[in-house]
């Protein structure tokens, strides 16, 4: 499916995306390299895609950097992507300040070496007034960890009573979450053709609209984002009521009885 800029809706762009990044060892494997330079090489995919989404007017993205069950892969990888973290915010964080990015981390990104929190706090510290576009970074983030810790923050100030048990909704529990003030993602992007969400914001994405590529993230491109942006507004969002065509169906019948 070929599509550009023109072919869009730009009055129906997902407000939120969010991408699963994944296959970056697979692209590594089948060039007969080590997956460390699939990683690097995804660190050019994710400049790109920051950059198209600032372009396509996207307010929020939101990439899953590094996930709580990511510590037990190998330890010269842990090591690699810590560092190649470092470098990500080291090389790109002027020009993202620049173009009005505000960073933000999902995730318990103080567990982190010390080195990778000192790179982080600048760029938060940095970032925070910007209003363009906001920048999410998952890093050492479980969307169970993240519920669990919500569950006890809100059980402690219900024990203190801070908080009426009657007067919890889900918004009031959403503000609990590291995506506080963040919308819900429009939009779900998985690369590399798995078929599951890998303990990846499970609250948020209710109502999220998915789509799956068998493309390797090292491999994911402006086109293949706007393929996704173009499948996405040929979706019809219910949220679990009607369509617009069955609801002005319904509306019609109602008059003429």
């Amino acid at each position: 499916m070929d599509i550009n800029n023109k072919d869009l809706q730009f009055n129906n762009m997902p407000q939120h995306i969010a991408i699963i990044m994944d296959g970056n060892g697979r692209w590594a494997k089948k060039r007969l390299l080590p997956r460390t330079m699939g990683h690097r090489e995804g660190m050019k995919s994710i400049k790109r895609i920051v950059k198209a989404c600032m372009e396509l007017e996207v307010q929020v993205l939101t990439v899953y950097a590094f996930s709580t069950e990511n510590w037990r892969r190998p330890q010269n990888e842990v090591d690699y992507l810590m560092d190649l973290l470092i470098e990500f915010l080291r090389k790109e964080l002027q020009e993202m300040h620049e173009n009005g990015i505000c960073i933000k981390i999902l995730g318990d990104y103080k567990s982190l070496p010390r080195k990778c929190v000192d790179g982080i706090e600048e760029a938060l510290h940095l970032t925070s007034g910007n209003q363009k576009m906001t920048f999410n970074l998952a890093i050492n983030y479980g969307s169970r960890t993240e519920i669990l810790q919500a569950v006890k923050k809100l059980g402690q100030e219900i024990r203190d009573s801070r908080i009426d048990i009657d007067n919890l909704t889900e918004e009031v529990f959403s503000s609990y979450l590291y995506t506080d003030s963040i919308p819900d993602p429009d939009l779900l992007i998985r690369t590399a053709g798995e078929l599951r969400l890998s303990n990846f914001l499970l609250w948020q994405i209710a109502y999220t609209e998915l789509w799956i590529t068998d493309v390797t993230w090292p491999e994911f491109t402006r086109d293949h984002l706007l393929q996704a942006i173009g499948e996405y507004q040929q979706r019809d969002r219910r949220f679990g009521g009607l369509s617009h065509q069955k609801q002005e169906g319904q509306n019609v019948k109602s008059k003429n009885t």
